[in-house]
């Protein structure tokens, strides 16, 4: 099983490309639920040392995707199926009010990587796989909340959106063709672009009452 790509901007610290690159695998569960993180390994993989490691570490356990017992390490959390409602139902209040504020804030700059996930969402085939679709559909979330131009709703939206789709990628099995749900963002790109907040708010909530739907209708 291939993973997303370790994020190696040479911007970033050590600790922030750690901790992004060990987010991303837990969340495309490519450390699967259960699995112990052995910081040696761990170390060695991502070229850094065990001080960095253990920052990335600890913050990924704000954001419940790993927990860690004393004298028996640190494993990848559970996907509880049943978290569903309740992430949800934080989404359902925030996420428009990201779509809204990109809508009247972004900036030319990210008004162009904007531009830029919208051309590459359009060539998302039908049946593409699953990881391709996912990736894209995590890069456009970030973007709409970066474009929000709200840290603190930016963090929040993060962590919502990364355990909704750790949600998703322990059900994409027995989902229906997922690139069809990603391609949703074509429409709501498009009304951030042209300003137009109200078009934008509601396609983002019809978004993720799609999302919520498409998995109870499976489980």
């Amino acid at each position: 099983m291939t993973s997303l790509p370790v994020h190696a901007d040479p911007a970033l610290s050590l600790a922030e490309r750690a901790y992004r690159t060990l987010r991303d695998r837990l969340v495309v569960l490519d450390i699967a639920p259960g699995d112990p993180l052995q910081e040696s390994r761990l170390a060695e993989e991502l070229e850094v040392g065990r001080t960095p490691l253990r920052e990335a570490i600890k913050r990924l356990e704000v954001d419940r995707l790993v927990v860690s017992y004393p004298r028996r390490g640190t494993f990848a959390t559970g996907v509880d199926i049943t978290e569903l409602a309740t992430v949800s139902e934080v989404r359902e209040l925030l996420e428009p009010l990201a779509a809204r504020k990109a809508a009247l804030r972004a900036d030319p700059e990210v008004r162009q990587a904007l531009r830029e996930a919208h051309e590459s969402v359009a060539h998302l085939a039908d049946g593409s796989p699953w990881r391709e679709a996912l990736a894209a559909d995590l890069a456009v979330h970030r973007l709409i909340y970066r474009a929000a131009g709200n840290p603190h709703l930016e963090d929040s939206l993060i962590r919502l959106d990364n355990l909704a789709t750790r949600i998703w990628s322990a059900m994409v099995d027995r989902l229906p063709d997922v690139s069809v749900h990603v391609r949703e963002h074509i429409a709501l790109l498009e009304a951030i672009l042209a300003g137009d907040a109200d078009r934008a708010e509601q396609l983002t909530l019809d978004h993720i009452h799609h999302f919520d739907a498409m998995v109870r209708q499976v489980i």
